[in-house]
């Protein structure tokens, strides 16, 4: 284990924890042919349940320009799949295709790997601590994000 850093502050830490699990995850999951910039897709679909593009866009906290850009990669990569609305004809909605979920178990086991890694030499006890202090910022900042942005 490296020697523990100079203390910093906490959101200077979280940002660099943050970038260097990204380029670990985004590397391992590449492999699997997924990208981590699709993850908030993945996870809004992984129920079942086809969402459509904007509310997907709103659960991922991006545009909607982004989002269809997104979307479309998925699809030519053949990840999601548009199907139609039984409620509105005119609409499609999107949903996961049969060859993503079932990549989707080996990927979800990278990410929990990699996540048990990051966390060795941590108590369960440290680690419950951790995500009560983390679950408390990130509620802090999503109230921020909605008072300054009305998102």
């Amino acid at each position: 284990m490296p020697e523990p850093r100079e203390p910093q502050p906490p959101l200077k830490l979280i940002g660099h924890v943050h970038r260097g699990f990204q380029r670990m995850a985004d590397q391992l999951l590449r492999e699997q042919g997924f990208a981590l910039g699709q993850l908030p897709v993945l996870m809004a679909l992984k129920d079942g349940k086809p969402r459509s593009q904007a509310e997907l866009a709103r659960l991922a906290h991006v545009e909607q320009p982004s989002m269809a850009q997104l979307l479309a990669r998925m699809e030519r990569d053949g990840l999601v799949e548009r199907v139609p609305d039984p409620e509105d004809g005119r609409s499609r909605l999107i949903s996961l295709t049969t060859a993503c979920r079932e990549r989707m178990p080996k990927a979800r086991g990278v990410m929990q790997a990699l996540s048990a890694e990051a966390l060795q030499g941590f108590s369960a006890e440290e680690v419950a601590v951790l995500g009560g202090l983390l679950s408390r910022l990130a509620d802090s900042v999503d109230a921020m994000l909605e008072r300054r942005l009305g998102d």
